[in-house]
């Protein structure tokens, strides 16, 4: 199922860069899109708070969050599995 749409929510493939809260890590996503007028390719990267319940993700993971309900303030994405560990 991962990798599907499912109704409103959206998958996001990232890095993640924090796991020191409890159940909570940090996910830097990077879309990379060419400028609409002058077609130079940029970079735009994001932090995403995602709930890791059993804090199964660490950093340096390159980890698969999907959207969902709003778990908390800036919580509205939950991560579905670790892709790649880190070293």
């Amino acid at each position: 199922m991962a990798g599907q749409r499912v109704g409103r929510q959206r998958d996001r493939q990232g890095l993640v860069v924090s796991d020191r809260m409890e159940k909570t890590i940090v996910v830097e996503v990077t879309s990379v899109k060419p400028h609409a007028e002058y077609g130079k390719v940029i970079r735009r990267s994001t932090c995403l708070q995602a709930h890791d319940e059993e804090n199964q993700a660490h950093v340096g993971d390159t980890v698969l969050v999907r959207e969902c309900r709003p778990l908390s303030k800036q919580k509205t994405w939950r991560l579905i599995e670790v892709l790649e560990r880190a070293e």
